[in-house]
């Protein structure tokens, strides 16, 4: 492997491809808006392609259409100056970026119909010298996929599995790696692992990115990078997996799993995470998915924490339902005559994104319960899912559900629920997967 030292645009060597002036980010979602920002704060003309017609008319007007701090400012700016706008459909450029969904299929199996749709429509305006680069996260070989769907498309045109180094149009990948909240930051100050379909391939696609990089470029080849990401998120929900077990044993044990971690973590050698509702979000609750189809009978410790996270929802559910049953018998109702409060429906705290969210799963399994509905309370939600507003869940204000439910349900640890916590009241019940309304 390879490291390539950030150095000025300006600088070559003879047969490297120049950074591309004009680039087209297609998918405008929480990763692919703010790339197109970011490049177009340099001064790089960027055209952002997306289906939905409403965040592209949203961006074009210098608005943003997710919740990210300071997003806001920075697309209002790039528009202003005529360096990024939205369209529906591909134009020519130097480069393209795709950064589009990859969910799973039923068993679990990666659904890659997203990027073929990209292929599809970008393969009527590429031209000899253009850069295609993966940013989605993917399972091992979807470079090489998306490499054949262009090549079936534009059979006018080399690429890489065709003509090696000589190849009309590089295609590399180079997955994302950045916090939500923290977005703007992280994509300059991250360190970014390119994987290129040949050695010419990366050094093109490093070009692009040091264009806004501070940290590394690190090269290695397709697949390896594509394994990276995986890799790094698989980590994490196999150790997020340990903490959420832990929660389980100790709640059957009578311990206090948040003071156990916290005497556990003095070790010196000893770093356990805190445990949660579930897990969520677009990648950590997908992304070991990929690894577990193709190699099912190597990744076992990876399968098994898919599990246990998986399950942490119907756990808390069945905690919940006990609560309620408790305050039934107490007050002498029905169960579903009893109010419930769920506090946070994003997939962590302090955004808007409720993909794969555990706490959207939930209140989901507990509404059918509840023929009067149950209260949901989230300060970054305007609109709940249609399927849950559906089920009779309805979004109240904070202290509405903190002075009248009777069961409240810490699901997501935003700010606003540390800052203002409820004050306990005679006959309710408190399940809090967050640890952060303990007396």
């Amino acid at each position: 492997m390879k490291t390539v030292k950030r150095q000025p645009a300006a600088v070559g060597k003879a047969g490297r491809d120049a950074r591309p002036q004009r680039i087209s980010v297609i998918g405008l979602g929480y990763i692919g808006l703010p790339t197109a920002a970011v490049f177009a704060s340099r001064g790089i003309e960027v055209i952002g392609v997306d289906t939905n017609a409403g965040a592209v008319e949203t961006i074009n007007q210098g608005r943003i259409h997710i919740v990210e701090p300071d997003l806001d400012m920075v697309v209002q700016a790039a528009t202003f100056q005529g360096k990024l706008r939205a369209t529906l459909v591909p134009e020519p450029a130097d480069a393209f970026l795709i950064a589009v969904p990859t969910p799973f299929k039923d068993e679990h199996e990666p659904d890659l119909s997203h990027i073929q749709a990209v292929a599809k429509a970008i393969a009527p305006v590429l031209k000899a010298g253009n850069l295609v680069v993966l940013e989605s996260t993917s399972p091992v070989g979807a470079t090489e996929k998306l490499a054949d769907w262009l090549a079936a498309a534009r059979t006018d045109l080399t690429f890489p599995q065709q003509a090696g180094e000589a190849s009309d149009i590089r295609i590399a990948y180079c997955p994302e790696r950045v916090l939500p909240g923290h977005i703007l930051r992280e994509l300059v100050a991250n360190d970014r692992v390119i994987g290129g379909m040949t050695p010419r391939c990366s050094e093109a696609a490093a070009a692009l990115y040091r264009t806004f990089v501070s940290g590394e470029c690190v090269i290695s080849d397709a697949r390896t990078a594509e394994m990276c990401k995986l890799t790094e998120n698989a980590f994490r929900d196999v150790n997020i997996a340990f903490a959420n077990e832990l929660s389980l044993i100790c709640d059957k044990l009578g311990v206090s799993v948040w003071e156990l971690i916290a005497l556990a973590n003095r070790h010196p050698r000893v770093n356990i995470l805190q445990p949660g509702a579930g897990v969520g979000g677009h990648c950590i609750a997908v992304d070991p998915w990929f690894i577990v189809s193709q190699t099912p009978d190597e990744a076992r410790l990876i399968h098994t924490a898919r599990q246990v996270n998986d399950h942490k929802p119907h756990w808390v559910t069945g905690k919940v339902m006990a609560a309620v049953n408790e305050v039934a018998v107490e007050k002498g109702i029905k169960a579903g005559e009893v109010k419930v409060a769920a506090f946070g429906l994003t997939f962590k705290p302090n955004i808007d994104d409720m993909r794969q969210s555990p706490a959207l799963e939930i209140v989901g399994n507990l509404a059918p319960f509840f023929p009067h509905g149950i209260w949901a309370v989230d300060p970054y939600i305007d609109e709940l899912p249609a399927d849950l507003a559906a089920k009779g869940v309805t979004l109240v204000p904070m202290a509405q559900a903190y002075d009248t439910a009777d069961v409240l349900v810490l699901l997501v640890d935003h700010r606003q629920f540390i800052e203002n916590q409820p004050e306990r009241r005679a006959g309710t019940r408190t399940i809090d997967t967050r640890g952060i309304w303990r007396s």
